[in-house]
């Protein structure tokens, strides 16, 4: 079916000549500003405002604010059922708007705010689906279960998953099964305080949500790697290890696995420094060319600017200054570094200490 056939079976479903003609083009385009709806469709510049606005009125699109004013569209699942029911014309009408919906990238710019949350849920739970690497989540309950079917096959995939949950302890809700958690995650806590909806993907993409408590009601999609940066650190420092933790599927004897040189050098400084062997693994970035590249060896030093004046037995990691792994693969000493690494040859983004031998 072509845009004009397509535009007429929408008038007929109820839509003026101009909200059909603005409701394909946003389609086809995925997000767009007004002015590029206005030209690309056949709604003259001063109606296309008005146009949009009934749109989002009846459900089809919403609208946003991103230096001026913005418009994607719904999942068309409402106006899918709405049209199967009508004659030949509107069942295919219906198949041509999900084609459309399906195609276009979740937006083309960096950074998109949105008005309602569901959209980041949904955003979160597609770009969870297709993670690689890692993902770290802060949720409430409700949130958790939404996202309980992407995160379950994340895991599935290898996807190491890290899950701060919050409890209302006052609602009488319970904390979902362990078995069920370990489906789903490599480590999870709780805190009973609320926390934001915060998810960061593969070091490259988050998703972020005030807490319910907040006076503030958007969302936020952001596909940069240096936002994500900011993300992790605050996930990291402001709820992660705020958390009691109820679940961590690894426990202190090798082969032991982290996503965070930081954890990974707390654990190792003191068997290192009593003159352990400490074999590893580990995935990372060529700084230099961005390749992945897989090494293997023995630890044989770390550098961890401030850990000195932290005992062994404080829980707090500390989170400033420089943080390296030198790992000796056999044929040299290679220095790797975590998220951010500028100084080090690598940036580890997964690493598996695989023996620990006095």
């Amino acid at each position: 079916m072509n845009e004009a056939k397509l535009t007429a079976v929408l008038e007929d479903a109820g839509l003026s000549p101009y909200q059909a003609s603005a409701y394909v083009e946003i389609l086809k385009l995925g997000s767009a500003s007004a002015t590029t709806i206005a030209k690309e469709s056949d709604v003259p510049d001063p109606r296309i405002y008005d146009v949009l606005r009934d749109l989002e009125e009846s459900g089809y699109i919403e609208t946003y604010e991103q230096d001026s004013l913005r418009a994607r569209a719904f999942s068309p699942e409402a106006i899918l059922g709405d049209l199967h029911e009508r004659a030949t014309n509107f069942e295919t009408a219906a198949d041509e708007i999900e084609n459309l919906w399906e195609a276009p990238t979740i937006e083309t710019h960096t950074v998109n705010f949105v008005k309602r949350i569901d959209t980041v849920l949904d955003q979160a739970a597609a770009i969870i689906r297709e993670a690689t690497d890692q993902v770290q989540l802060a949720v409430n309950l409700d949130q958790y279960e939404q996202l309980r079917p992407a995160l379950k096959a994340a895991h599935e995939n290898g996807v190491h998953i890290r899950i701060g949950i919050y409890i209302d302890e006052d609602s009488g809700a319970q904390f979902p099964d362990l078995s069920e958690l370990q489906s789903v995650a490599a480590e999870v806590g709780y805190r009973p305080v609320p926390v934001p909806f915060v998810a960061v993907v593969d070091r490259t993409t988050t998703c972020f949500a005030p807490h319910k408590l907040s006076m503030n009601r958007y969302g936020m999609i952001v596909k940069d790697r240096t936002y994500a940066y900011i993300f992790h650190w605050f996930f990291l420092a402001g709820i992660w290890e705020s958390n009691l933790e109820q679940l961590v599927t690894s426990d202190d004897t090798p082969p032991m696995t982290y996503i965070n040189v930081r954890e990974c050098i707390r654990d190792i400084a003191d068997p290192l420094s009593d003159g352990a062997t400490i074999t590893a693994t580990i995935d990372a970035i060529d700084i230099d060319t961005e390749a992945s590249i897989s090494l293997a060896g023995t630890i044989v030093d770390v550098h961890y600017t401030g850990i000195e004046q932290y005992p062994a037995d404080v829980p707090v990691l500390y989170h400033g200054g420089q943080a390296t792994i030198v790992l000796d693969n056999g044929d040299r000493e290679i220095e790797i570094g975590g998220w951010g690494a500028v100084i080090e040859d690598y940036e580890a983004t997964r690493l598996v200490v695989e023996s620990i031998e006095d």
